[in-house]
């Protein structure tokens, strides 16, 4: 089993991540082995230079290595996000991407629709120490009907190349989580893939954590992330608020350790 995390994804700078560690260590219960996800955006387009509106919202690729504390600060879990929902050369741009990460990258999450199973297997043997997060998103539940057995059998497919699945419908924009929605694929999850963590994302924030109390009670070590609704306008595209951040680190901490 893999150590369930608290993220906030959309970090530009290392000092935010010095910030955030603070807070988080400070009011992180005693034994808990629960860690700060520190997550960092790149896309298709961010990748290889190309016009998008995300071009300000996410840091320039040279610099992400920058952002990721090393392992000498105990308790970062440095994710790498990879945005792609076309799907374009995902080999080789998953390998050309991690090169960004640089040397303390963690994990790399895949928002993405499906990749092939094949290219995440071959990923992981070429990086077996970074663990591999699948965004479940939308287009992914609606891509196998909404159906939660074929939802489940599509994972499955995966082996153990992937070490997370985040239950998303939000992307990124700040949509209320439907938690009560989310549980029953939450469970088959959880009695058909055992070793697979669980994470939940979709307009989590200081003032929404409420959302996600329904799942964290039946599933203790759920892991999370926040991205949209860490700003006051909910436009990823503005930069986060840290003291909103500060805020939903410590209520999330409070809620789940």
């Amino acid at each position: 089993m893999h150590n369930p995390y608290i993220g906030i994804t959309d970090f530009m700078n290392s000092n935010q991540v010095h910030e955030m560690l603070k807070v988080f260590i400070e009011n992180r219960r005693t034994g808990s082995e629960r860690k700060l996800h520190v997550g960092v955006m790149m896309s298709y387009k961010t990748l290889h230079g190309l016009p998008t509106k995300w071009q300000t919202a996410f840091p320039p690729k040279e610099t992400v290595s920058s952002i990721f504390l090393g392992y000498e600060y105990a308790g970062i879990f440095n994710v790498l996000h990879y945005a792609d929902y076309d799907g374009i050369d995902v080999s080789d741009n998953l390998l050309l991407a991690t090169g960004f990460g640089g040397q303390n990258l963690d994990a790399l999450q895949l928002d993405m629709i499906w990749p092939l199973p094949e290219i995440v297997k071959n990923y992981r043997q070429r990086y077996p120490n970074i663990q591999i997060i699948l965004q479940g998103n939308t287009k992914a539940l609606e891509a196998v009907g909404n159906d939660i057995p074929t939802f489940i059998k599509r994972l499955a497919e995966y082996g153990d190349s992937i070490d997370f699945i985040l239950l998303d419908k939000s992307m990124g924009r700040g949509l209320g989580m439907d938690a009560v929605g989310l549980i029953p694929i939450a469970q088959a999850i959880n009695d058909s893939l055992p070793s697979l963590g669980l994470a939940a994302a979709g307009g989590l924030g200081p003032e929404t954590l409420h959302l996600v109390e329904p799942m964290a009670k039946v599933f203790p070590n759920l892991s999370i992330d926040a991205q949209g609704k860490l700003r006051p306008s909910g436009n990823a595209l503005d930069p986060i608020d840290w003291e909103m951040a500060k805020n939903y680190l410590i209520k999330a901490l409070q809620l789940l350790g």
